[in-house]
Formats: structure tokens, C-alpha cells, sequence
């Protein structure tokens, strides 16, 4: 089983940048599918991005293509999530998390592994 902990979130102005950084523990994330969502008030959580255990190939929401960029570090144990050209309507709780699935995984009930979630705020 792997616990998985997000940081990095907070405020920041329309245009502007954050790094997420989500640090997993007892087991190798390149294992796993690893994969960001993330939830508005009042809205259901929603796909970000995902990187595939194997490969490392990538997929994205229309909504953050060509602004977010999800990576992952095997020696720290760690995935990331790069969000430039900040938008309000990006504003949300960001949740990390893992899957054994060896499918698609864009919907959140694929993944059993969960972090806490960090929140970012864009102002405009």
C-alpha cells in the first residue's frame, strides 16, 4: 500500500505559476499509475493528468492541456504536477493519486490511493 502527501499549493494571480509536489511512501511509485485531480466547491472532482507506470506516457484534461505538465521523480519517490498560465477557474483542491489499473484511468474511482489534497487559489 502507498500513502501519498501533496504540497505546494496556495495563492497566486491569474497567469502566474505553482509546482505540486506529491511525496509517496511505502511503495516505489513506478509501480503505479500515478495520477492529479482536483475539485471546485459545489463540483465533482475531475481528471488533471496522468503518467503510466510503464513508459511514463502522459495523458491531460482538455482543460489544462499545453499548461500543465505532470512528471514524476522514481528516486525521490515522487510525482508532480507543473501548472503555468494559471486561470481562476483552475482554482481548486489538487489531489494526488495511485492505481495498479492497467487502464486509461481517468476516473477517480480507478484510483484506491489517495493524498489529503492541497489547495491553489487564482485570483484574477
Amino acid at each position: 500500500q502507498v500513502q501519498l502527501v501533496e504540497s505546494g499549493g496556495g495563492l497566486v494571480q491569474a497567469g502566474g505559476s505553482l509546482r505540486l509536489p506529491c511525496a509517496a511512501s511505502g511503495r516505489p511509485i513506478s509501480t503505479y499509475t500515478m495520477g492529479w485531480f482536483r475539485q471546485a466547491p459545489g463540483q465533482e472532482r475531475e481528471f488533471v493528468a496522468l503518467m503510466w507506470w510503464r513508459g511514463g506516457n502522459t495523458a491531460y484534461a482538455d482543460a489544462v492541456k499545453g499548461r500543465f505538465t505532470i512528471s514524476r521523480d522514481n528516486a525521490k519517490n515522487s510525482v508532480y504536477l507543473q501548472m503555468n498560465s494559471l486561470k481562476p477557474e483552475d482554482t481548486a483542491v489538487y489531489y494526488c493519486a495511485a492505481t495498479s489499473s492497467i487502464n486509461t484511468a481517468t476516473h477517480d474511482y480507478e484510483y484506491p490511493y489517495w493524498g489529503q489534497g492541497t489547495q491553489v487559489t487564482v485570483s484574477s
